[in-house]
C-alpha cells in the first residue's frame, strides 16, 4: 500500500514535536514487509504521552497524509464515467476503482491490531478520537469511520463471548469487575462476591484478543416482582428469594469498560443474551427490567432551571411552581423562612432545599416533593432532547434506544438515597422495561445472536 499513502506538508496548526514521529512510523508501518511490532510499540509508547491538542494534531495528520492521492483514482474514474453499466468492461472497472479507493489507513490498522496489544490500543485510541472530535476544527470523520468499519467486522460472532462471572470464576476476573462498576461501586473484594450467587448474577462479554478484560458487563437480580429500590438488591441485610419464587430479571447495573466502542450496539446484544439465557434457565421469569440511575437530572438540568439560568429546556422555570399546591408551596418556603403567603422566590427556595440532602430525612418534605420531582423526572426521560433529538439522560437514551419503554409509574422516588443518589438524581431511579417481543427484535438486529459461544457456567454458590 506504500504507493497509495500520499504525503503532504505539515498540518496548517503546526504538530507538536512527536506527532510527525508517530505519523512517520505509521507510514512505514503501511509498506510491505515492515516490521510491525517494533514499529507498534514506537507508536504506542509515544502516543501514550500526547496531550489532547497532540493526539488532534496526529489524526489530522492522519487524515491529511494518510490518504489515496488524486491521481492514483482519476484515472479509472474517467474510463467508469464513459463506460455503459451493461458493457462486460463495466464490473472489471468497478471491482479496480473499489480496489484503488481502498483506504491505506485500513491496511495500517490491521497491522496494528495483529500486534500484542494493538486492539486495545485501538480501542484507547478512538476513545480519544469520540472526546476531540466534536471539538476539532478539521473534519475527523474520514479516520473515525476506518476504525468503525473495522471494528464492526472484529466485533461479532467468532471473535465475542459471553461469560457468567460466578464465585468460581477467578481473582483477577472479580477483582476487574469490581473495580469497573462505576454504576454502584464497591468497597471490598467481599462484596463483589455478595453479588454473585443463585439469585445474583454477572454476565461479562470478551474479545479473544482481550481475554483479560471484558468490554462490557451487566449484573442482575432475580427477584420476585419488580424492584424499585436499589437496597432491595444490593443491601446483604436483605432477604434474598429462593430460584423457583423468581418472576423478574432486574438489570441494575450495567458498565461499558471500552468506550472505543461507544455507539456498536454491544450493549443491545448484551441485554438480549442475558435476557435470552435467563429465560431458557429459569422458565418461571417473564419480566426484565432494569433498576436505572438518572445521571444529570439534577446538575445538568434541574438545578439549572431553578437557578434560572438555562432556558433552553422544554421545562422552564416558571413552570416549576405550577407542579405544586399551594399547600407545598407555603410549606416549602416556610422550611427555608420565607412567608408562606408569597410565591416569589419559589424557585430558589426549592433550590435550597433540594442542595442539601437533609429534606430526604424530612418525612413532610419528602411528601411534598414526592409528585412533582416524579412528574419532571418523567419530563426529563421522555420529552428532553439533545441537539441530535435524542433522549437527554444518556442512560434514557440507551435503553429506550434499546427498544426498553417507560411509563410514570416506573419513575421511582428516593429509591437511591444514599448521599451520591440525592447529588446525581435527587435519589430517582427508572425502571426500564424490556417487553418479550423485544428479545425477537434483537436476534433480527444480529443475525449471529445465536451463535454467540457462552462459556464459564460454573457453581453460583448459595
Amino acid at each position: 500500500m506504500a504507493n497509495t499513502v500520499k504525503r503532504k506538508g505539515k498540518s496548517k496548526k503546526g504538530p507538536g514535536r512527536k506527532v510527525p514521529g508517530i505519523l512517520n512510523s505509521f507510514h512505514e508501518l503501511g509498506k510491505e514487509g515492515a516490521r510491525e511490532d517494533e514499529l507498534f510499540q514506537k507508536i504506542k509508547t509515544s502516543y501514550e504521552t500526547l496531550d489532547n491538542q497532540e493526539k488532534e494534531d496526529l489524526y489530522r495528520a492522519i487524515v491529511e497524509e494518510i490518504e489515496i492521492p488524486k491521481e492514483d483514482v482519476l484515472p479509472i474514474l474517467d474510463k467508469l464515467v464513459i463506460t455503459d453499466s451493461a458493457d462486460p468492461e463495466w464490473a472489471r472497472l468497478l471491482s479496480e476503482f473499489r480496489r484503488r479507493t481502498y483506504s491505506p489507513r485500513l491496511d495500517i490498522f490491521r497491522k496494528v491490531s495483529r500486534a500484542p496489544g494493538g486492539l486495545k490500543f485501538l480501542l484507547d485510541f478512538r476513545r480519544d478520537l469520540i472526546s476531540i472530535q466534536p471539538f476539532s476544527q478539521t473534519d475527523l470523520t474520514p479516520l473515525h469511520s476506518d476504525i468503525i468499519l473495522l471494528f464492526e467486522l472484529w466485533f461479532q460472532d467468532g471473535f465475542l463471548y459471553l461469560e457468567e462471572i460466578t464465585l468460581d470464576s477467578s481473582y483477577k476476573q472479580i477483582g476487574f469487575i469490581k473495580q469497573s462498576d462505576l454504576v454502584h461501586p464497591m468497597t471490598s473484594i467481599d462484596e463483589m462476591g455478595q453479588r454473585l450467587g443463585k439469585d445474583r448474577r454477572c454476565f461479562a462479554l470478551y474479545h479473544r484478543l482481550i481475554p483479560y478484560e471484558p468490554i462490557i458487563f451487566i449484573e442482575v437480580a432475580l427477584t420476585e416482582g419488580i424492584v424499585r429500590n436499589i437496597y432491595d438488591v444490593i443491601d446483604v441485610e436483605m432477604n434474598r428469594i429462593e430460584k423457583q419464587e423468581a418472576d423478574t430479571a432486574i438489570f441494575y447495573s450495567i458498565n461499558n469498560t471500552q468506550h472505543g466502542l461507544a455507539g456498536l450496539g454491544l450493549g443491545k446484544m448484551l441485554i438480549g443474551q442475558v435476557v435470552d439465557y435467563v429465560r431458557k434457565e429459569n422458565e418461571q421469569i417473564r419480566n426484565f427490567a432494569t433498576l436505572s440511575p438518572l445521571p444529570g437530572f439534577w446538575d445538568d438540568y434541574f438545578r439549572p432551571i431553578l437557578g434560572e439560568k438555562d432556558e433552553s429546556f422544554i421545562l422552564k422555570p416558571s413552570d416549576v411552581i405550577t407542579l405544586f399546591s399551594k399547600r407545598q408551596i407555603g410549606r416549602i418556603l416556610m422550611s427555608v423562612g420565607i412567608q408562606s403567603d408569597k410565591t416569589e422566590g419559589f424557585n430558589g427556595a426549592l433550590l435550597s432545599v433540594l442542595s442539601s440532602e437533609d429534606w430526604a430525612k424530612n418525612e413532610e418534605l419528602r411528601k411534598d416533593l414526592q409528585d412533582p420531582l416524579v412528574k419532571i423526572a418523567y419530563q426529563y426521560i421522555t420529552k428532553e432532547k439533545n441537539p441530535r433529538n435524542r433522549p437527554l439522560n444518556p442512560v434514557a437514551g440507551f435503553h429506550m434506544g434499546n427498544g426498553a419503554t417507560v411509563s410514570s409509574k416506573n419513575v421511582n422516588f428516593l429509591a437511591n438515597p444514599s448521599s451520591r443518589g440525592l447529588k446525581e438524581s435527587c435519589g430517582i431511579m427508572v425502571n426500564y422495561i424490556y417487553t418479550p417481543s423485544w428479545l425477537s427484535q434483537i436476534r433480527r438486529s444480529f443475525r449471529w445472536f445465536d451463535k454467540l459461544e457462552i462459556k464459564g457456567i460454573f457453581s453460583r454458590g448459595s
